[in-house]
């Protein structure tokens, strides 16, 4: 996380946004998002003119045209700011929101976003100053650029304005790791945000593949087709994408849709790893969502209908760690009944993890869990090893402050021994394997006070007419003490 001057740079700029008349989280990072955008492309055409310079040939896919040079990031921030702002407003947002009408062949999937882009930063003077300070960035450093975007996000939820877009970064990184990606992966977020399992599976795939950048196939791909990402909120998927391109993966699928509608066909069996925390709350008008989802999970319940959705998604074989509230796993209804034992059953249920209800604090306090499962369309469900996470790192309250107490480590080293030594482990434990038999016998419920055995510690207590005649000691003792202290007092 970014530190010292550039964070207090932000914090300063943050304050200017709010005094300035910008309370909303989004709309702030929103604007910051297209002028980092502006500086990028500055970068873009500087490289483009070095090559150009360098083979002697024309530049090819300028991202300025003749005419347009007094566009670029350079050429503005030399400007007073009264005119910097004019020239913003009335000519620098209108090529923005053609640019991807401009770029010939080198169109990418943030200047698509681009074309809904609105300046809305109220004055010149906030003007130079978010522009003085994104100046100070180093747009060459990948993990500065992404440092800087998530200390920006991570304002979403300590703003407590709009925070159910975000979903804690720990708890990300863990279902990232418990994941592990792959070189060869296609993975999917259908209700990405602002595309935190996508950056972190990018991340975790830069740590631990190297090879993938050492081959120009798997780089490309790594750059446009590893990763796809679907929300129905244009400002989300401007956000996503950019996150995405300060993270360094230059042109990722960030699209518009609405994954359980009807018109979200032609993704079957396209993706081998899901990661997602999608939208659980309230319910869908039958006439929008799509009829294959509704033939597998007769609902309007959003929380089922994405299960469905991305058992429909994922090709055999593939991976999903997906966040679902509580009631879907041991919700009364045929259509949870239905969907769970189609899990179990049809598919291959690796694991369920308990998170504390805090975790989604200040915004929800809805109770989680993290359910991990491979589609095989043939079955295969053993054990299922269920770990109950009772501290995140973070105080369960609306503060969430760090604290030195976490089970995460712990996950992590037991789901690597779920097929050895978690299989021993007594059902007292924080973490235990159940085997399919016992899962069906139990209806196919999934919460995992189903099968957790508490051990009660035996107590002994006094007699009670010991603890009486106490009582009445005392009382004597109290009686005769205040009848000193009236005769002290006559």
């Amino acid at each position: 996380m970014i530190q010292g001057e550039l964070r207090s740079r932000i914090d300063r700029v943050w304050d200017a946004f709010w005094s300035g008349g910008i309370s909303n989280p989004l709309e702030v990072i929103e604007q910051i998002t297209y002028l980092l955008f502006l500086r990028r492309l500055d970068d873009l055409q500087d490289n483009a003119e070095r090559k150009a310079r360098f083979t002697g040939s024309p530049i090819e896919n300028p991202v300025y045209l003749t005419g347009q040079e007094h566009l670029r990031w350079k050429n503005l921030r030399e400007l007073s700011p009264d005119q910097m702002f004019v020239r913003m407003s009335g000519e620098v947002f209108p090529y923005l929101q053609n640019l991807g009408h401009q770029l010939s062949g080198g169109d990418s999937t943030f200047t698509q976003h681009m074309k809904g882009a609105r300046f809305t930063i109220p004055n010149a003077q906030l003007l130079t100053k978010v522009v003085d300070m994104l100046d100070q960035v180093p747009m060459e450093n990948r993990d500065t650029n992404g440092d800087l975007y998530e200390y920006m996000l991570s304002k979403l939820a300590t703003s407590g304005t709009n925070g159910q877009f975000r979903t804690p970064r720990h708890i990300i990184e863990l279902m990232v790791d418990l994941m592990a990606p792959k070189p060869g992966d296609r993975i999917v977020d259908p209700a990405c945000g602002t595309a935190g399992f996508l950056v972190a599976a990018s991340e975790y795939l830069r740590e631990h593949h190297e090879e993938l950048f050492r081959d120009a196939k798997h780089r490309k791909a790594f750059h446009t087709s590893m990763f796809s990402g679907f929300d129905f909120d244009s400002t989300m998927l401007r956000i996503g994408s950019m996150n995405m391109l300060m993270h360094g993966v230059e042109n990722p699928e960030i699209a518009y849709r609405d994954s359980l509608s009807e018109g979200a066909a032609g993704e079957e069996s396209r993706y081998t790893l899901i990661l997602a925390n999608p939208p659980f709350a309230g319910s869908l008008d039958y006439d929008t969502t799509s009829s294959d989802l509704l033939r597998m999970v007769k609902t309007k319940k959003t929380e089922l209908l994405f299960l469905a959705l991305f058992l429909r998604l994922l090709e055999p074989g593939g991976r999903a760690a997906v966040i679902v509230p509580d009631g879907v796993l041991f919700g009364s209804s045929k259509a949870h009944k239905e969907l769970r034992k189609a899990i179990v059953e049809d598919q291959k249920l690796d694991a369920v993890i308990k998170l504390p209800s805090g975790v989604f604090r200040p915004y929800a306090g809805v109770s989680t869990a993290i359910l991990l499962f491979t589609k095989t369309d043939s079955g295969g469900t053993e054990d299922v090893w269920f770990y109950d996470v009772r501290a995140d790192g973070f105080s369960l309250d609306d503060k969430r402050n760090p604290i030195d107490d976490t089970d995460l480590p712990d996950v992590r080293k037991r789901w690597a021994e779920r097929h050895g030594s978690e299989k021993d482990r007594a059902r007292t434990e924080q973490s235990f394997c159940v085997p399919k038999a016992e899962i069906v016998e139990q209806g196919y419920d999934l919460s995992l006070n189903r099968y957790k055995e508490i051990e009660y510690e035996e107590v002994e207590h006094r007699d009670p007419a010991d603890i009486i005649a106490d009582i009445k000691q005392l009382n004597a003792e109290i009686d005769r003490e205040l009848a000193e202290l009236e005769e002290m007092l006559r």
